[in-house]
């Protein structure tokens, strides 16, 4: 039936067997009938694109008139950008891009094999002009498993450069285009079966500045917002496979940018200054999901929506980013701090990894931000005395108490360890409350930096406690007294609350022992926690 419908010529009859041993590998034998043929199918029609374009430029090649010099791209990884384009003439522009399968980390203790345009995800930032002729080379690494290929959506042809460029391990693939219109563009793989190509990591940007470019600005950032579908749940250690049904129930345990949990937090975050103008190149690689890009107590002056070439909105909050599709947002740092980057689907930002970090430094400007001028004492109506809820919680905490001291800790995990992922948990769950140097928020957030709270072993069953079902009791921290309410984070699994505290009662000056899984899990099987929404640390 497929011969009958697509016909291939004797040239193309490698990759032809290549798709189907590459099918093969990938489903096996337990695939249905219909869809091996419809992958099949989807397979055979590509490469018969391919062989109509190849037998058309058997021709001569046809050179740009317009083209007099020549130049190889500028190629970055993520979050940097090659330097905008000087010339005011069109060149034909070489861009080598190399396909790569690499294994590398996906969050803390997880490792994933990702697919990737020049062993990064996202791929390398592409940088042209408009009215470039463009070679691209796509070449796929030796020790690639797969065939893989290239659409760019800034390509006016079928496939957008995929038809001509499947390509086979350890082979390379060359096709022209002229960059026609000018706008940020995403790129990805499209060899069957395309989701999975993407949704393991292949995808990246490509900017064609306009002829008369674009306003100049101090800063420029690369963002790509994307989702990963493990077999796994989130923060499952080990070497985690992709998992088809998830990805086509769209059920990611995993939102993130850049590539992995926490790519953009801590010493990997985005900088600026105070008066400095910065515009973010941001794309979505889906394969599934609508981004709400938000930065928290920013507002993007202008808004360049869909990757177009003109502020079509001023004054932004947030703006959606389709799967598939880009914006430029650009604004500038007027004070000082640390801003918080998400996608406003909040649950992604706070439980799936969709969180990073802009660093701020420069001078205070309390005209446009006083922080914090009153603290003051509010009474609303009291609990009253003696009443079921006092009861029930004087009766939790003794029962904690006594599990506490009838099943003695286990102590025998190596702290170091627990420190370094126990930092990892909460550059994703705590700063933004805490802060990222644990000082808290000034009378209203106890600072956990040089905490005698923290590190008095009479506190370790009310800490874990206040991690699972949340905290609203008064507490005294370094003499000063807190009345605040913190929010339950029962979500987390008990080695992640385990390594989180050990990480916070070891750090910024503090010195005690380990909190284990086992504790947490004591506690947790008494006092059951719900699961909260992290949209309070906003």
């Amino acid at each position: 039936m497929l011969s009958a419908t697509v016909k291939l010529n004797n040239a193309n009859q490698p990759k032809r067997t290549l798709m189907k041993n590459s099918i093969n590998t990938l489903f096996g034998r337990t695939v249905a009938t219909t869809t091996t043929l419809v992958l099949a199918l989807f397979a055979a029609r590509s490469l018969a694109a391919e062989s109509e374009a190849a037998t058309k430029a058997n021709g001569a090649k046809i050179t740009d008139p317009e083209v007099t010099s020549t130049e190889t791209a500028v190629l970055t990884q993520a979050p940097n950008v090659p330097p905008p384009i000087k010339r005011k003439l069109p060149a034909k522009v070489i861009v080598n891009l190399e396909v790569r399968e690499v294994t590398k980390t996906l969050a803390e203790g997880v490792e994933y094999v990702f697919w990737t345009f020049g062993g990064e995800v996202p791929g390398s930032f592409i940088r042209i002009r408009e009215g470039d002729q463009v070679e691209f080379h796509l070449n796929n690494h030796q020790n690639s498993k797969m065939p893989h290929n290239i659409d760019l959506h800034a390509v006016t042809g079928p496939g957008g450069g995929a038809a001509s460029s499947f390509t086979a391990p350890g082979h390379s693939s060359q096709f022209s285009f002229k960059a026609l219109n000018p706008g940020l563009y995403v790129y990805h793989c499209a060899t069957a079966p395309v989701g999975m190509h993407i949704g393991n990591g292949m995808y990246g940007l490509i900017l064609v500045e306009p002829k008369a470019g674009l306003p100049p600005v101090d800063r420029e950032y690369y963002l790509m917002q994307s989702e990963f579908y493990t077999t796994g749940q989130y923060g499952e250690e080990g070497l985690q496979q992709f998992d088809m049904t998830k990805a086509i129930d769209e059920r990611p345990p995993y939102v993130v940018f850049n590539g992995a949990v926490g790519a953009l937090v801590g010493d990997k975050a985005l900088t600026a200054k105070v008066g400095e103008k910065v515009r973010l190149f941001v794309g979505n690689g889906g394969p599934n999901l609508v981004s709400s890009f938000h930065i928290i107590g920013e507002i993007f002056d202008a808004v360049y929506q869909e990757g177009g070439t003109t502020p079509s909105q001023h004054n932004v909050q947030t703006t959606l980013i389709p799967a598939g599709g880009s914006a430029i947002l650009e604004f500038h740092a007027d004070v000082p701090g640390t801003y918080v980057i998400v996608d406003h689907s909040i649950f992604r930002a706070f439980n799936k990894g969709a969180l990073g970090m802009l660093k701020v430094d420069g001078l205070q400007n309390q005209v446009v931000y006083s922080g914090k001028e009153v603290d003051a004492n509010y009474l609303g109506k009291a609990m009253e005395a003696g009443s079921e809820n006092e009861k029930k919680l004087a009766k939790l905490k003794a029962a904690v108490a006594h599990e506490i001291q009838s099943n003695p800790k286990i102590a025998d995990l190596n702290k170091e360890i627990q420190v370094q992922k126990g930092r990892a948990v909460y550059l994703q769950a705590c700063f933004v409350c805490h802060q990222p140097n644990g000082l808290g928020v000034p009378d209203q957030i106890p600072p956990l930096a040089g905490s005698d709270f923290l590190v008095n072993p009479a506190n370790r069953e009310r800490i874990i406690r206040g991690v699972l079902v949340g905290q609203s009791d008064e507490m005294v921290v370094s003499g000063k007294t807190y009345k605040n309410t913190m929010i339950p984070l029962g979500y987390l699994t008990d080695e992640q609350i385990a390594n989180a505290l050990t990480y916070v009662r070891n750090t910024w000056g503090n010195s005690a022992d380990v909190v284990t899984p086992e504790e947490v899990a004591k506690i947790r099987k008494d006092a059951p926690a719900p699961v909260t929404p992290g949209a309070q640390y906003e």
